[in-house]
């Protein structure tokens, strides 16, 4: 009898958690595979939030998380210590989703170890080094790496194609952010937020709900500033029908000037990081949404809250070509304008407050593991 294969699942951060989270189980269920998890905790705190959410014991835990730790200091300690586990492991496949520092320093260690690399939600571009940093460059390299290319859109597809990816090295499986998310819609909405939107008057006929989430490392400095600018004046300009909640990234950068610019502010509720469980059902409360993340955005996609994504560039445009998400960019005037069309305009609210399937059907999981399983060399 055949041996199982062996794929082992790395990740590091809460958005990469949330997406392999359900893969993770797909692997776990499946009796070809034998499946292990292996984490970095680039990001601590919030990477253990879904841990606990999803019920995912990681069978090693690197513990990289630093103080103030720059890049290239994050890249050498998952260099140095994740090396070893490979060695020893020996995984036949390694799963790496997106486009973090854990991603780029895993891929390559796969290709070092001649470990099969497959890559979650791979073809993601924006087509600008710069942004978003470093994650642009961080994909490029994974997808250099990569054997099996998991590409969430037939876009992503065609990117891939587009810089000389062998067709037969990409399945187009959907995100399986879908499938995190509409297990997590299912469950009770958390006490604390029913307690949150009943103390801010947020209900159908009553105040409408802006959510707000900006960490982005490319916004640090002028950007983040320009921002939480724009959110005072709007928080001043609907100061009796709107209340804006921020939960605030720990990252020193985005907590210093956030707290400085809006603190005080009478509709503005300032929250630290908020669990997955939390942070979605307050997505489904929101009457829209301001961003730069990622996977908010194809979370407002899926959920139908039209999202102002406030960046230069995205590399998830099958939202926008869908009619939820809109481009804005992080000038004060541009979102202070853009969302008051939203807040003012019923006709242009409801051109983008349509729940749209862009990036799969919910079964993306099963369609990554069913790839892995069906991949050959040719």
């Amino acid at each position: 009898m055949n041996r199982k294969l062996r794929v082992m699942s790395i990740f590091g951060t809460r958005p990469e958690a949330v997406k392999m989270a359900p893969v993770v189980k797909a692997l776990a269920a499946d009796p070809q595979i034998e499946s292990s998890v292996v984490v970095t905790a680039q990001h601590r705190e919030m990477l253990d939030q879904v841990l606990g959410l999803f019920q995912i014991t990681p069978d090693l835990d690197l513990n990289l998380m630093r103080p103030n730790q720059n890049l290239a200091e994050l890249t050498a300690n998952i260099f140095t210590s994740l090396d070893p586990v490979l060695r020893q492991m020996k995984p036949d496949w390694m799963l790496v989703q997106g486009d973090t520092t854990t991603v780029m320093a895993a891929s390559l260690l796969g290709y070092y170890n001649r470990i099969h690399v497959g890559h979650v939600e791979a073809g993601l571009r924006t087509g600008d080094r710069w942004h978003p940093f470093p994650e642009e460059i961080n994909r490029r390299v994974a997808g250099v790496a990569a054997d099996l290319h998991l590409a969430p859109t037939e876009h992503s597809r065609q990117n891939l194609l587009r810089e000389g990816v062998p067709d037969w090295r990409i399945a187009v499986t959907g995100n399986p952010v879908i499938d995190a998310l509409n297990e997590i819609s299912k469950r009770p909405v958390p006490r604390e937020i029913q307690a949150l939107l009943a103390e801010k008057g947020i209900h159908p006929g009553g105040r409408r709900l802006i959510l707000v989430t900006a960490h982005r490392r490319e916004n640090f400095g002028q950007p983040i500033e320009d921002i939480c600018a724009a959110l005072r004046i709007l928080s001043e300009k609907y100061a009796g029908s709107v209340h804006l909640v921020y939960p605030v990234h720990l990252n020193p950068n985005i907590q210093e000037p956030v707290h400085r610019l809006l603190d005080g502010a009478s509709n503005i509720t300032l929250l630290p990081p908020l669990e997955y469980l939390p942070l979605v059902h307050l997505e489904r409360s929101a009457y829209l949404v301001l961003t730069d993340s990622g996977g908010i955005q194809e979370e407002a996609t899926g959920l139908g809250v039209p999202a102002l994504v406030m960046r230069q560039t995205t590399e998830r445009p099958e939202g926008v070509e869908a009619g939820v998400l809109k481009l804005v960019g992080t000038q004060t005037e541009t979102i202070v304008r853009e969302t008051s069309r939203l807040l003012d305009d019923e006709q242009a609210y409801r051109a983008m407050a349509h729940a749209a399937n862009p990036f799969g059907d919910g079964h993306a999981a099963e369609h990554i593991v069913q790839a892995v399983l069906n991949f050959r060399e040719q």
